[in-house]
């Protein structure tokens, strides 16, 4: 055990956030080898643990005590963590993290957890939001094809499923899913990203752009709705559009055209994209991903307050160059995985005053009761 307790507190004495925690304890790990699986485990349920609540535990208690503290809130207490908790476990196993708060309520302070001064998106509570911190959120999965293919392998490998609409599955976190479903049948795709293709509405042979499209989940999705759909694609990393067309081609579809480009740079979207315009633009813009903390807890621990005056002028520069593209009539479809109003709202609202286009519906997706990310969607209308 002492050997463990030397291991957390080293990581969580070095890791500064720098790079996200998976990566950091698999770097760390490969420097230990003689550490087990076992142990892995045990260490990298404390160190998301800690990054969760630690800046809500009182700072004077021992170090070992608040780790012990945030295993009770947040962790599934299974065996393998039995021997670094002094307490009687019964009283919380079978509770869900809000209710274990409710019993260590005393010994954290909830709002300290993130001790800054955001305002939240209509739709979405404070108290809820950071209750929500404590709680790893599902896998989900996006079915494509032969569903009932797909829920006989669950069934038949006894792995936990349930439905969140006909075509989305929740699984809990730690199964293999990629080593039992056939690849070209389902998509990983959180709740909520699925629930913005929603708001598409796509129709047959329109020309639609997916700008900052990363790797492509709501490309895949327009396809999915509207395979005539003629598509285009921009991000600022040619790496990641490289993914996109290997998981186009790996899901039969056409490999869109694809814009290597900064979409904040107006002189770098007419030189490339010129006189194209488009139906449609899917605008899913960087940002703090705050409805996303929940799966990452390190960049709600870490987090620089600095990154909400930087990152809505980026968002504001995106839009409002891109909107440019948008065909009269056309629309822009503007996305956040944010639950930050200046992120959301305020954003939208100077897209509607510097563009030119008129808000037809915006909303915040709130997935905590699904134990899903929230992000934020805006349709606007040229």
């Amino acid at each position: 055990m002492r050997y463990i307790w030397s291991h957390i507190l080293t990581i969580i004495d070095t890791y500064k956030g720098e790079t996200p925690l998976t990566h950091f304890l698999k770097k760390y790990f490969h420097q230990y080898p003689k550490l087990g699986s076992r142990d892995r485990r045990i260490l990298s349920e404390m160190a998301y643990c800690w990054l969760r609540v630690s800046k809500g535990l009182d700072s004077s208690l021992p170090v070992e005590k608040r780790i012990e503290l945030s295993l009770l809130l947040c962790s599934p207490l299974t065996k393998h963590l039995l021997p670094f908790i002094s307490q009687d476990v019964e009283a919380y196993q079978s509770h869900s993290p809000a209710q274990r708060y409710q019993i260590l309520k005393d010994d954290i302070q909830i709002e300290d957890i993130f001790p800054h001064s955001v305002a939240l998106s209509e739709g979405i509570s404070r108290p809820d939001w950071l209750l929500s911190l404590l709680t790893q959120p599902y896998v989900f999965i996006r079915i494509r094809k032969n569903a009932d293919k797909i829920i006989n392998i669950l069934q038949e490998h006894q792995v936990a499923y349930h439905y969140i609409t006909d075509s989305c599955l929740a699984i809990t976190n730690g199964v293999s899913i990629d080593k039992l479903l056939p690849p070209d049948a389902y998509v990983i795709q959180d709740a909520s990203s699925q629930l913005t293709g929603t708001y598409f509405h796509p129709q047959k042979n329109e020309n639609w752009l997916d700008c900052c499209s990363g790797a492509g989940g709501k490309s895949l999705l327009l396809k999915d709705l509207e395979p005539t759909v003629s598509l285009s694609v921009s991000d600022v990393r040619n790496s990641i559009l490289h993914n996109l067309e290997k998981r186009f081609q790996q899901y039969n579809h056409k490999v869109p055209a694809t814009f290597c480009l900064d979409a904040a740079e107006p002189i770098q979207l007419g030189v490339q994209l010129g006189t194209k315009r488009f139906d449609a633009v899917i605008c899913d813009v960087p940002c703090t991903g705050s409805g996303t903390w929940a799966r990452t807890p390190e960049q709600m621990h870490f987090f620089d307050p600095q990154l909400l005056v930087s990152l809505p002028e980026r968002q504001k520069k995106i839009t409002t160059n891109i909107a440019h593209y948008v065909k009269k009539g056309g629309k822009l479809i503007y996305i956040t995985c944010s639950v930050f109003r200046q992120e959301n709202e305020g954003v939208v609202e100077h897209i509607s005053q510097q563009s030119g286009l008129s808000v037809e519906t915006a909303t915040l997706i709130n997935g905590i009761h699904s134990k899903a990310d929230s992000m934020y969607v805006a349709v606007l209308r040229k």
